[in-house]
């Protein structure tokens, strides 16, 4: 029979590297070959290759229409990034092809397209992907297909100024018990810069002033936030994927944390450039008061995929970033590692009815991603804070003092 013929039909994607998949970004060449191998003799009509790359959304929601009626409303968009054809097979007068037995090679080679492209995804409610799909035509047969996805990464420089500039904020709140005031809370809070890439530490230096009758617990989460849009209507899903416990504040009193270390896990960068998915991450630095709701402070962050270079050298070479960037994406995570709490345990009561009256998040905020062979964005599963050591308790000023000097002592 005509398919016991086709003993291999494959698509091969040329890589630098022998054992490791290849990374693209916009304005790559994309090159493979597909490979035929026949045990007899075959006549083809055609051999095309489509390549396609898609971001794309979708979710139901249920509602209702009366006391007894029901219905499921449907939310879906598409963007397309990406759509090449190429004839790598087809005789010129429309005859068909013999081709012997044995083992046949078609190379290919395109483009990807020069305008920024979007990092490959796999979400809840939606992904990006992009693919290589291969028809064989032969007469009296159906069509064989087989189809090859890839992995394009855009990079994110974050040696960018908008993301050297530091982060910082203040907030305060009265705290309330029974209607009764007991005190005001005070959070000042740090860091160096807004972009970071996975496998860095981030040094939070952090205020914690506690006017209160109570002793107060401070803490500082990285969220990682997924959006999904279609039709107007947004869909989000969130995740805490790294944890930093500080200790107990007592009644009327102030602690200080300097540079305290909470480390970015194995994560998939930021999105920001798609209409329909982004992925965007943020510190926040909260303190939990028995009794009343949290007071919390966002920071903004984004995660790169070049990571900082020391002392302004900087290198241009697209493969040199991929070969330090793609180290971030083997780190090991332990076998049985601390699970993240859920993203109910770090909002505020007040914010968490904002957020189901303005986007209606997920019911299931366990922190746990879906995710493809080749998407690069890792399941939500923690290592341990750090092992840090801690000064003795001494003002933000001096060591704002102490960064200055050593600032001035490089540039001299």
């Amino acid at each position: 029979m005509i398919f016991d013929k086709l003993k291999k039909f494959d698509i091969v994607l040329d890589s630098p590297e022998l054992d490791c998949p290849p990374v693209f970004s916009s304005g790559d060449v994309v090159s493979g070959k597909v490979v035929l191998e026949l045990s007899a003799e075959t006549k083809v009509e055609s051999l095309k290759l489509h390549a396609e790359g898609f971001a794309k959304v979708h979710w139901t929601e249920s509602r209702s229409a009366g006391s007894s009626a029901a219905y499921t409303q449907n939310y879906s968009d598409e963007v397309e990034y990406l759509n090449r054809r190429e004839v790598l097979l087809q005789a010129d007068n429309g005859e068909l092809t013999v081709l012997p037995a044995g083992r046949h090679e078609y190379p290919f080679s395109f483009q990807l397209p020069e305008e920024t492209l979007v990092t490959s995804f796999e979400g809840k409610h939606g992904s990006i992907r992009y693919w290589v799909k291969v028809k064989l035509h032969r007469p009296w047969a159906t069509v064989k297909k087989i189809k090859k996805e890839f992995t394009v990464i855009e990079p994110i420089d974050i040696n960018t100024p908008s993301l050297l500039a530091p982060q910082a904020g203040t907030q305060e709140k009265m705290a309330r018990i029974w209607y009764r005031n007991c005190g005001q809370v005070s959070i000042t809070a740090k860091i160096d810069r807004k972009g970071y890439t996975p496998g860095e530490v981030i040094p939070v230096f952090a205020e914690f002033d506690n006017s209160t009758s109570r002793a107060v617990v401070p803490k500082a989460y990285i969220t990682q936030t997924q959006t999904f849009i279609a039709r107007g209507t947004m869909k989000q899903k969130r995740a805490v994927v790294a944890m930093l416990c500080g200790d107990i504040v007592g009644a009327r009193r102030r602690e200080t944390w300097h540079g305290r270390a909470i480390k970015i896990p194995p994560v998939g960068p930021s999105i920001l450039q798609c209409r329909i998915i982004k992925v965007e991450y943020m510190l926040r630095v909260c303190v939990d008061v028995p009794g009343t709701s949290k007071l919390s402070l966002e920071l903004p962050l984004v995660m790169g995929t070049i990571p900082l270079h020391p002392f302004g050298s900087r290198t241009s070479s697209v493969s040199s970033q991929y070969s330090v960037n793609m180290e971030w994406l083997r780190m090991a995570i332990p076998e049985q590692p601390e699970p993240p709490p859920d993203y109910s345990a770090v909002v505020s009561d007040e914010e968490a009815v904002q957020n189901s009256t303005a986007v209606q998040p997920e019911e299931d905020l366990s922190g746990v991603l879906q995710r493809s062979l080749m998407a690069y964005v890792q399941e939500f599963r923690l290592r341990p804070p750090p092992v840090y050591s801690e000064k003795p308790p001494q003002p933000l000023t001096s060591i704002n003092k102490r960064h200055k000097s050593f600032v001035l002592l490089i540039k001299s």
